[in-house]
């Protein structure tokens, strides 16, 4: 059972920092691109950022040059560096892979995480 879980989320004040982490585990056979995507009180969810199997990298423009996204070297761990965050910012950050399982050895399949809470306050 593929399992994606982020983590790192909280309270931070206007220009602050933080750094979400989403992990994947199970049983999966290869990952292919990564993103995070937010959704904020009354809003759709929307992408924040992607990062390819690549490495290669795309951002919103409403993030670009505040977030960093990245991955580890097993490409199995995905990591959004936020730096001088604005209270637009606070929403539930979701992670999302698209992953091939034994069970559907050629097909790639879009895997989320239950999401973690960035709340940007004074």
């Amino acid at each position: 059972q593929v399992q994606l879980v982020e983590s790192g989320g909280g309270l931070v004040q206007p220009g602050g920092s933080l750094t979400l982490s989403c992990a994947v585990s199970g049983g999966y056979l290869r990952i292919g691109d990564m993103g995070w995507y937010r959704q904020g009180p009354g809003n759709q969810r929307e992408l924040v950022a992607q990062i390819t199997i690549s490495d290669d990298t795309n951002y919103s423009d409403s993030v670009k040059g505040r977030f960093t996204i990245s991955r580890n070297n097993a490409k199995d761990t995905v990591f959004l560096q936020m730096s001088n965050l604005e209270p637009e910012d606070r929403a539930v950050y979701h992670c999302k892979a698209m992953i091939i399982t034994p069970r559907a050895p050629g097909l790639w399949r879009e895997y989320w995480g239950q999401g973690t809470q960035v709340t940007v306050s004074s």
